[in-house]
This record gives C-alpha cells, sequence and structure tokens, in this order.
C-alpha cells in the first residue's frame, strides 16, 4: 500500500470501520484510524490525507463534546478543497451539520434489516449504477434515533418510509443514515446493546436480536455488493 492515508474517524469501540476497511484492505488503499473514543486528538494537517471517513456512535452531533467542533470544521474545509468525505450513521449527521445542515430526533428508532428505496435521479445512478436504480430498492441494517436533512447543494439518492433522508451527495462526498459497513461480529456486538434502547419490537421499524442474526446472512450478501459500488465510487475521488 502507498500513497497518502484514508482518515478514519471512529467514535465509540463498538463501531469498528468493518467491511470499510476490508474494501480498503481489498483494493490496497492505505488507512488510518484515529480512535476519538480513546482521545485520538484530531488532525490538522489535512493535506496528507486522501480522504475522510467518520463512521457511527450512540452520541448526538448536538452533544457537547470536545471533538465535534474540529470535527465539523474538518468537514468544512475537506469538502471545500476537494478532499472526499464518507459518513455512516453518525458520520452522515456530521457531514449534514457541518454543511448546513440540521440533525434531530427521528419520529421513531429504526433497528434492524429495514429496507430503503432508491432515488432516480444522475446521482443516484452515478454512485448505485442503473441496475440497483432501475430495481428500486435493497434492504440495509439501521440503528439510529435521529436523522439529518439533507445539507445545502447535497442530493438525495436514498429514502425509507420512517426515516425519510437516509443517502445524500454532494460533490465527491457521501453522507449515510443507514450502515452499508456491517460485519456480522459488528451485528453480534450490537445486538448486545438492544435492550438499552428501551423500543416496542411490534413497532414495524423494530427488530429484535433473534430476527436480525436469522437474516444476517443473507442480506450481508447484498449489503457487501451495495456497499462495493458506494465505495468504489467514493474511492475515485481521492486525492492521492
Amino acid at each position: 500500500m502507498s500513497g497518502k492515508h484514508v482518515a478514519i474517524f471512529r467514535f465509540s469501540p463498538g463501531e469498528g470501520a468493518g467491511y470499510f476497511q476490508t474494501y480498503l484492505d481489498q483494493h490496497k488503499i492505505s488507512w488510518q484510524l484515529f480512535q476519538l473514543d480513546r482521545g485520538d486528538p484530531v488532525p490538522i494537517e489535512l493535506e496528507q490525507f486522501s480522504g475522510f471517513v467518520f463512521m457511527g456512535g450512540p452520541m448526538s452531533v448536538n452533544d457537547p463534546l470536545p471533538w465535534i467542533p474540529p470535527i465539523l470544521d474538518l468537514i468544512r474545509h475537506a469538502v471545500a478543497h476537494g478532499q472526499p468525505c464518507l459518513g455512516h450513521c453518525l458520520g452522515g449527521q456530521l457531514i449534514s451539520k457541518a454543511l448546513g445542515g440540521v440533525v434531530t430526533k427521528n419520529p421513531v428508532k429504526e433497528i434492524g434489516w429495514n429496507p430503503v428505496r432508491v432515488e432516480d435521479n444522475a446521482e443516484a445512478r452515478r454512485w448505485l449504477g442503473d441496475e440497483l436504480v432501475d430495481r428500486r430498492d435493497f434492504t440495509t441494517f439501521q440503528w439510529h434515533g435521529e436523522t439529518f436533512t439533507i445539507p445545502p447543494g447535497a442530493t438525495r439518492i436514498l429514502t425509507g418510509d420512517v426515516c425519510r433522508n437516509q443517502a445524500y451527495v454532494i460533490g465527491n462526498s457521501l453522507g449515510m443514515q443507514c450502515h452499508v459497513e456491517m460485519t456480522p461480529q459488528m451485528i453480534q456486538t450490537w445486538c448486545r446493546d438492544w435492550a438499552s434502547e428501551h423500543v416496542d419490537p411490534n413497532l414495524p421499524s423494530i427488530e429484535t436480536p433473534e430476527e436480525m442474526m436469522a437474516e444476517m446472512h443473507a442480506n450481508l450478501a447484498q449489503l457487501n455488493a451495495v456497499a462495493d459500488r458506494l465505495y468504489g465510487t467514493w474511492c475515485e475521488g481521492l486525492q492521492r
């Protein structure tokens, strides 16, 4: 592996880079992990990185956490200078807020395997391909209680029934509410915290750990294929 690193930001111990790390390793793209949950500082010299990736976390972007303002500044600087940003769930919310969007509570929580619909627009076709756009929907993994607005200048490419804004793009940056980075180990780890969410398992947007695990292997193969397409398009914008 050579060239500039992709900077990956982790905000919680259970939120590793998951399948995104697998994708980078398979394509021999170098990366560096910043564990903000362990006190790693937000880097200042941004020119040494080819792109910036923000993972998920149980906190809110509206919490008074010391690392949030410098992360928002980093995102604004990166987008202004053409360095691609990629956000998963909390990461997508951070990008939205940095670029003028608003993050609020979603009407209901989404936890488990839930479908999203693909928008029929030029950006969706660029990022996801004609076949998936024409198919219209796919099943992804969800675990969130908040939602973002589409920031000014961005285009929504994924939507859902109980959470309208599932993914957007702006230039060579991508923000997602859904989780395409899941691995079996991540799902198993997250399921241990299911009871702490205090959710009603009878809601259509909620699955139990048993339901998530039963559907995992069949759904992950499809989700990995979607992630390959999204990550591949994103990596085309890396500043090597």
